[in-house]
């Protein structure tokens, strides 16, 4: 016969006589002998010995590691707010910082403006100066050019009407 079969024999004899596999229908004996008197001595002994031994430092150690951990957190906590705060006046100096180097740099373009326009108006009046002076000059010599003009025409006229008379003209 197979297992399967004889496990299947024996299953259906053990449900026609009302009996399950291993269980029994009533309730659970436990029997209290000395034995179990020792255990829990054993067990009472070995609390009272490994508590100052291995609980109480264990328990201590995981105390301190704790504590340790949230001041470390709190130290961070605080390092972060302070480099933060630092970061805000950084900030607030570079943008003061700015605002006065923009000022400056206003301020130096504005004076080269007028550097550069008072240098401008200097060039135009020492130009119109020499100009004039040149007109002036021009005018001197168109005036001593026509006079000598005047001069020689005349002594020209004379000539020419000395030859035309044939005498001497005053």
């Amino acid at each position: 016969m197979t297992l399967l079969a004889s496990l299947g024999l024996a299953l259906a004899q053990s449900a026609s006589s009302g009996q399950s596999l291993g269980l029994s229908g009533g309730a659970v004996n436990i029997d209290f002998d000395l034995s179990f008197v020792a255990q829990m001595v054993v067990f009472a002994a070995l609390i009272l010995l490994l508590k100052p031994l291995l609980f109480d430092p264990v328990l201590a150690l995981f105390a301190e590691r704790e504590k340790r951990t949230d001041g470390a957190k709190a130290a961070a906590r605080e390092m972060q707010e302070k480099a933060g705060e630092i970061l805000r006046k950084y900030e607030h100096e570079l943008e003061k910082v700015s605002r006065v180097a923009a000022e400056e740099r206003d301020k130096a373009r504005a004076e080269t403006a007028r550097l550069e326009a008072q240098e401008l108006a200097q060039a135009r009046a020492i130009s119109t100066k020499i100009v004039e002076e040149g007109r002036s000059k021009i005018a001197e010599e168109i005036h001593a050019i026509q006079f000598d003009l005047g001069r020689q025409a005349e002594k020209l006229a004379k000539d020419i009407a000395s030859r035309v008379l044939g005498r001497e003209v005053a």
